[in-house]
């Protein structure tokens, strides 16, 4: 029996903003010898976090990059299931341990997941299987932003399909949505239990969608615009969010810094206020396929770019294969209506081994192969490390996670 449960799970409130997405309960799974999460049958599950009796309440969230598989990927998920459909959780296994973890872990998926049978593709167009749903459950993800510059490569039936494949896995989502009604309904994520858990935000946008907005639903795929961000995160705010997380698909790709667009967007957004308390509590980053600097702004923290989880094949520009996962450690206030302050900062580096087709720890002191193979892999470590650290995050509490 598991003995790792969901620790996040979805609540769903009234009706005040115009962009969180449907959430679901997790359901029961099974799977020897995989080191993630494993979900209980009932909702209400909780982290040892912001639910431990007698002690500081505080949550850890985990973030981390962009799922992105494409053909070489899907290719190795249908060998990995032995002739049974399409299983990416040995792809995630390397994560998997420190995203069960996590009091609350978001990921982002960038891809459309595919009708069941197929045709499945990569790049420009990406169609995924729908099986990938039931890996981010089981690798411990609570919730998954859905907005990206794929968000509609297959139309509205895309959308459709893949918060379909996510509500079937018991995966909350935010980005996109299949009805007005449901794109007006705010979901927040409760990291915790009873009077002591705490209630999580998770907004998603992205600079571009993929393809046009479906005729009369301008409400499919929620796109970046400052005024709409600042008045979503209020929202939430009202509806009792104790923390408002923000991703956003944005930036240059290919580009180890951030260009003037996001950094400058990350100084609006966190210079926004409601009296005291800032109207956003944690940015992260995604799209430009290589880590980006964490920065504190105004206050708080600011990821510019996670890079991605599961990239492509082993020819293309291999920084795409590096990427981090973010982990931030909030502590409540110690008078109600303050703001949840991120108390510990850090980032854990990985790297997607394309030719075996798993994510990977890159720490030197466990790289098989020698000393050619270790010196390979403190390599990827120090380079993920010089981009999250190039905006002297280091300075204001970043550490390196295990």
């Amino acid at each position: 029996m598991a003995k790792r449960i969901r620790q996040g799970t979805a609540i769903m409130v009234a009706g005040l903003l115009a962009t969180a997405a449907t959430a679901c309960a997790g359901q029961q799974t099974s799977t020897p010898g995989f080191a993630g999460r494993h979900l209980p049958a009932e909702r209400g599950a909780h982290g040892a976090g912001a639910g431990a009796e007698g002690g500081a309440r505080t949550f850890t969230l985990l973030a981390s990059g962009g799922i992105l598989p494409d053909t070489s990927a899907i290719d190795r998920a249908a060998l990995d299931g032995g002739g049974a459909g399409y299983d990416f959780r040995p792809m995630l296994e390397g994560a998997a341990p420190a995203v069960s973890e996590a009091d609350l872990a978001i990921c982002h998926l960038d891809t459309v997941i595919g009708q069941q049978g197929g045709p499945y593709t990569g790049p420009p167009s990406y169609r995924t299987p729908p099986e990938l749903a039931a890996a981010l459950r089981d690798t411990g993800y609570d919730s998954c932003s859905t907005a990206s510059d794929h968000t509609l490569d297959d139309g509205a039936q895309g959308v459709r399909r893949t918060l379909d494949a996510l509500d079937r896995a018991g995966v909350a989502h935010s980005g996109s949505a299949r009805s007005a009604g449901e794109a007006s309904r705010p979901g927040l994520l409760k990291a915790g239990k009873g009077a002591n858990a705490a209630k999580v935000a998770h907004l998603a946008y992205t600079y571009g969608t993929g393809g046009p907005m479906p005729a009369g639903q301008r409400w499919a795929a929620d796109v970046i615009d400052r005024d709409r961000i600042v008045a979503d995160a209020r929202a939430a705010r009202k509806a009792g969010a104790d923390v408002v997380v923000v991703s956003l698909h944005w930036g240059s790709e290919w580009q180890d810094a951030p260009d003037a667009a996001q950094t400058g967007l990350g100084r609006e957004l966190t210079a926004s206020r409601t009296g005291e308390r800032p109207d956003i509590d944690l940015i992260l980053g995604t799209h430009t396929h290589v880590p980006q600097a964490y920065e504190k702004v105004n206050g708080t923290w600011v990821v510019y770019g996670l890079g991605d989880q599961v990239a492509g094949a082993a020819g293309q520009d291999e920084r795409a294969r590096a990427s981090t996962m973010g982990r931030f450690t909030f502590e409540a206030p110690a008078r109600p209506g303050e703001r949840w302050a991120v108390g510990k900062a850090e980032f854990i580096p990985l790297w997607f081994d394309a030719q075996a087709g798993r994510v990977v720890r890159p720490d030197a002191n466990t790289a098989a192969g020698g000393e050619a193979a270790a010196g390979r892999t403190r390599e990827i470590r120090d380079r993920i490390h010089r981009a999250v650290l190039s905006r002297g995050a280091g300075q204001d509490g970043l550490t390196a996670g295990r």
